[in-house]
């Protein structure tokens, strides 16, 4: 008997809406950020996107799919989703909102549908890699269906270089 394949939840609904997506497992037993999990699989860093939630004013929760070597800008993405500030959700209670647990964290298939922004730079590529819902597991996928299955729209919300 081979190794049974194991599905995270992102991957079970990309698998029902019939999305098509790659996925690559790494070794990993912490938290690593985008920038060594790219270096880590040999990915272009401007392939690998990472997922942030955050809490807005009104106590909403957004969540951001944002290149891994850029940061969020707190203003324009505020503006994007109709709040006056925004901040990054407490990591102690990442997992209660998300049901993600910090760097497994993936804009597929969280607790509850939160508005959810990729930035727009995204638009143009062919594919790119996100998280896949646990640590050490990565997706390939098409930009436009990582929209299309997280409800997302595209916006720039990230700090002009």
């Amino acid at each position: 008997m081979g190794k049974k394949e194991v599905k995270t939840n992102a991957m079970r609904i990309l698998d029902r809406q019939k999305i098509p997506y790659e996925y690559e497992e790494y070794e990993c037993e912490d938290f690593t950020d985008g920038i060594q999990t790219a270096d880590q699989l040999g990915y272009d860093h401007a392939l690998v996107y990472k997922t942030l939630v955050t809490t807005g004013k009104t106590g909403q929760h957004y969540v951001f799919v944002i290149p891994i070597e850029d940061e969020i800008d707190f203003k324009k993405a505020a503006k994007v989703v109709g709040e006056k500030s925004l901040e990054m959700l407490h990591l102690k209670d990442l997992t209660k909102v998300t049901g993600y647990v910090r760097g497994g964290c993936t804009a597929i298939g969280m607790k509850k549908q939160y508005t959810t922004v990729i930035h727009e730079a995204a638009r143009e590529l062919e594919y790119m890699h996100v998280s896949g819902g646990k640590l050490g597991m990565q997706l390939k996928l098409k930009p436009e269906d990582l929209r299309r299955v997280s409800e997302a729209s595209f916006a720039d919300v990230v700090h002009s270089t």
